[in-house]
């Protein structure tokens, strides 16, 4: 079931309390105030799979699905605009990639990756896997992502993400997760700060972040 069925019925959600963002200090701008929601957005280009890996099918239907079957998850506060957030939101590829490192084979059509990774983990570990790519309290766009070489970030999970800037001229971010034997996912360019100017802002990665050994 996609986002956009939830999106006028959800309201907001208490998040893990204690989690904290540790960022280089901000910049004088006024922060953003639009209110639209990453689940308005994940949800424009609509609500079926298709061939275009680079964008974000795979993650519109897990966050669907989370809610289906559990409408009081914390996965909900993608849907209101008005609690600030940063995600970070792996690409239908990623996802891909994920699903042959669990099941050891290649999905080769989005569906078949979605079905697999659900049968594979089950509804309460893809909403902790959703929620460790959720930093609740901020609005992190890029300019300050780049700027943060070794910030910590708590997710909305509870677990934290450390921020690894290898290259602030040609804007290379790697994020740092709590699985130490596979590849840390990669900032995507030019899929960066999407939703700009809303409360609600969110960055393409290459691989799925891992809350544990996965």
């Amino acid at each position: 079931m996609p986002i956009r069925r939830f999106v006028s019925a959800l309201a907001a959600v208490s998040l893990a309390s204690g989690a904290v963002v540790v960022l280089a200090p901000a910049a004088s701008a006024a922060p953003p105030s639009g209110t639209t929601s990453l689940a308005a957005v994940l949800a424009s280009d609509g609500d079926t799979f298709d061939r275009k890996w680079g964008d974000f099918d795979i993650l519109d239907q897990a966050v669907g699905a989370v809610l289906a079957a559990k409408p009081d998850s914390a996965v909900a506060v993608l849907a209101d605009g008005t609690v600030p957030l940063t995600a970070f939101i792996p690409t239908d590829r990623a996802f891909q990639l994920l699903a042959l490192d669990l099941t050891h084979r290649w999905y080769v059509s989005e569906k078949g990756v979605f079905t697999a990774l659900a049968n594979a983990v089950g509804i309460d570990a893809l909403e902790q896997v959703l929620l460790y790519h959720v930093v609740p309290g901020a609005t992190i766009d890029s300019k300050t992502a780049l700027a943060s070489d070794n910030a910590v970030l708590t997710t909305a999970q509870g677990g934290t993400v450390k921020v690894d800037v290898l290259s602030k001229r040609f804007g290379i971010v790697q994020l740092v997760d709590k699985d130490r034997n596979d590849i840390n996912p990669f900032l995507v360019p030019g899929k960066l700060d999407i939703n700009k100017g809303n409360k609600q802002i969110a960055h393409a990665i290459t691989f799925v972040l891992r809350p544990a050994d996965l």
